[in-house]
């Protein structure tokens, strides 16, 4: 059920290609924590790389756009925040339940769907608007 990052995702900035296929590579790691199921602690810290991982990498993805002055920055902004708050919520469940067969299907739903349509949509229009800048 593993994930992998596909070139077709790269958007063209270097520094956030290269983020997106190190949390393709966490969520890789993630689900096969699960499927091999490993102990709780070491799902768990993956949870958790995954979870310090994104705000890093939504952070540096923001100053971007707002070094740029990126015209659906607050749009784009909104969503990072509601993934998040999704994220949050799903790391709660697996501290109250563990690494569940829920648990990892709401990874794919949550993180992996999340990821694949974010990043071939709003991110793809955000390397589209800094490429036609320079």
């Amino acid at each position: 059920m593993g994930v992998q990052w596909k070139d077709s995702l790269a958007i063209g900035v270097g520094e956030i290609d290269n983020q997106h296929k190190q949390l393709f590579e966490a969520v890789d790691k993630l689900f096969t924590a699960c499927t091999e199921r490993k102990g709780k602690e070491e799902v768990g810290n993956t949870v958790k790389f995954l979870e310090d991982y994104v705000v890093t990498h939504f952070n540096d993805e923001e100053k971007i756009m707002q070094n740029c002055d990126y015209p659906q920055y607050d749009a784009h902004k909104q969503q990072h925040e509601q993934f998040i708050k999704d994220f949050s919520e799903l790391k709660n469940r697996f501290e109250e339940e563990g690494p569940t067969v829920y648990f990892v299907s709401n990874i794919n739903r949550t993180v992996v769907d999340w990821l694949i349509k974010h990043i071939g949509s709003s991110d793809k229009a955000l390397g589209a608007f800094l490429k036609a800048k320079q």
